[in-house]
């Protein structure tokens, strides 16, 4: 598809190489602030729910059995 796309654009297939070259390194980039975004964002509304607490709360194995 990219090819076809160059070509159409005039660009010559080996410019394909040269834009892959760049491409990845860009995408892992873009991927890396997609997910700390994401993540960023999950904290801050499960903050202001209350979702989450200062400490964490230990369960014991037999917190779910009927007294």
């Amino acid at each position: 598809m990219p090819i076809i796309v160059q070509a159409q654009a005039g660009i010559p297939e080996a410019g394909l190489a040269l834009i892959f070259a760049v491409d990845r390194p860009l995408d892992m980039c873009r991927t890396v602030v997609n997910v700390t975004g994401d993540a960023t964002v999950s904290m801050l509304v499960a903050k202001s729910i209350g979702k989450l607490k200062e400490e964490p709360v230990e369960k014991n194995w037999d917190d779910n059995l009927p007294s």
